[in-house]
């Protein structure tokens, strides 16, 4: 009986390339963009190095860059001017991401833009939805997420992604878009969004940390896989084109699980906490921060996500870190 080697398939790089199973290319990768109020702004984020607030004008030039990468694919967060109860900007035509469509789709219009479409950026208190005895009100929220994805979709939005985690938001979606003749605006949704710590520095980026308690009750446990489907399922239903797991990195198994179960796109959001420790460990010299990068980005594809929503889009690309 002959002996297997599998060394022989690793012997060197040639071989090694021509038996990958899995690779990454440029064209799965979104690029988040955080757009503010002002003129000539480019404010980095102290806790993720490397990623700034834009102002529009300064937005432009960003997408110019990433474009000169081959980055075509954007999602878009705004942080507004004023915010109050209900998050009104985001359904305003003058709000800070319709503004942002209008001149990044005239500059651009090869540009996929993508919209967040949630409330904590936007809210005054910080929550995904219009607070009513202490807690986010589903059903309310609904109605104002009917209204910010018409607004987006009149604005030259590509696609939604509503992050909020509201029961029954991509029926709620998809209805308003089909009844205002935007049948053609593809839903890609948060489905499976965990409560997790991974997001603090997002929050210092969007300025969209709870004034009070905590996501909880929308969010869902880290601790459930089954429930997971559960989420997935009825957005699958209800008519989603892409559906989407996040964090990435400590959730792969759901991922999978995604992938397995649907024959659909699954993106995954390899979010600011996953990109800020590698940065930080990076610094102090820890692990080679390049190397991690594309083991961490390559773990997510290989887990099944056909979509990588992530910061290090740039970076993976020239593979040299931005750090400012």
């Amino acid at each position: 009986m002959s002996v297997r080697r599998p060394r022989r398939l690793r012997k060197n790089e040639v071989i090694r390339s021509l038996v990958r199973e899995t690779s990454l290319n440029v064209n799965d990768f979104v690029y988040p963009i955080f757009i503010t109020h002002g003129e000539n702004l480019k404010e980095p984020i102290q806790s993720m190095p490397g990623v700034y607030r834009f102002s529009k004008d300064k937005a432009l030039d960003e997408i110019k860059e990433c474009i000169d990468l081959n980055i075509k694919s954007f999602i878009l967060f705004g942080i507004p001017e004023h915010k109050d109860e209900e998050g009104s900007d985001t359904w305003c035509d003058s709000g800070i991401i319709q503004s942002s469509l209008d001149i990044i789709k005239n500059k651009f219009p090869e540009a996929y833009i993508i919209t967040d479409v949630c409330f904590c950026e936007y809210t005054s208190h910080g929550h995904c939805g219009v607070i009513k005895d202490g807690d986010v009100d589903n059903d309310i929220t609904l109605e104002n997420l009917k209204k910010q994805v018409i607004s987006h979709a009149k604005h030259g939005a590509d696609m939604v992604a509503p992050s909020g985690m509201m029961d029954n938001m991509i029926k709620a979606i998809r209805e308003a878009l089909d009844e205002h003749g935007f049948h053609n605006i593809p839903i890609m949704s948060y489905s499976a969004k965990y409560a997790s710590k991974f997001y603090g520095p997002f929050r210092d980026a969007a300025d969209s940390t709870p004034s009070f308690g905590d996501r909880r009750t929308y969010q869902m446990d880290p601790a459930n896989k089954k429930e997971a489907l559960i989420e997935m399922d009825i957005d699958f239903e209800q008519g989603a084109d892409i559906l989407m797991v996040k964090p990435a990195l400590s959730y792969l198994d759901i991922i999978h699980m995604a992938k397995e179960r649907y024959n659909m796109p699954i993106a995954a959001y390899n979010v600011s906490g996953e990109y800020s420790m590698v940065k930080a460990a990076n610094r102090l010299g820890f692990i080679s921060g390049i190397d991690v990068m594309n083991e961490m980005l390559l773990s997510i594809k290989r887990a099944g996500a056909d979509i990588i929503i992530t910061y290090f889009a740039k970076e993976w690309v020239i593979q040299k870190f931005i750090d400012i």
